[in-house]
């Protein structure tokens, strides 16, 4: 069984914005997430779960507004999901425990590593310094985690 899970305190806990965006599919203003311009090394987990979702080291500059990724750190914690509101077609990203709402996926990212945008709101992460990552439990992933620049 796994150990993360959709956890009544743990969303208790969050702000309205991050209640709008994991819990009602809402999107953050673009341009404005905590996490954006974050450079540091270590992982994004989902902020209701825990589950590991993306590492820094898959992370670039798409210029679209959100934090943006090339692939998750660990596929089986992402459900991708067709999403036909607003008009157009698109693919959700959910998380597959805590069943939060993270963002979309676009065929538009690097060629050079999977051509994918992961493009997700900062209101549904929580950042992982790589300094911190085996205290809080995610050590089995500092191999993916690269150096600071």
């Amino acid at each position: 069984m796994s150990k993360y899970r959709k956890d009544a305190d743990a969303i208790a806990a969050l702000s309205p914005e991050e209640y709008r965006v994991t819990q009602q599919s809402g999107t953050e203003r673009p341009g404005t997430g905590k996490l954006l311009n974050n450079k540091e090394p270590g992982i994004y987990v989902d902020i209701v779960s825990g589950e590991p979702l993306f590492a820094s080291a898959d992370k670039y500059e798409s210029g679209c507004g959100w934090p943006s990724f090339t692939k998750p750190i660990e596929p089986a914690h992402v459900n991708e999901l067709r999403d036909s509101s607003l008009g157009m077609v698109r693919t959700e990203v959910r998380s597959t425990h805590g069943d939060s709402h993270l963002g979309h996926v676009f065929p538009d990212g690097p060629r050079d590593r999977g051509g994918l945008r992961y493009c997700i709101n900062s209101a549904s992460l929580r950042f992982i310094h790589r300094d911190d990552m085996e205290a809080e439990g995610y050590g089995e992933y500092i191999d993916q985690v690269e150096d600071a620049a």
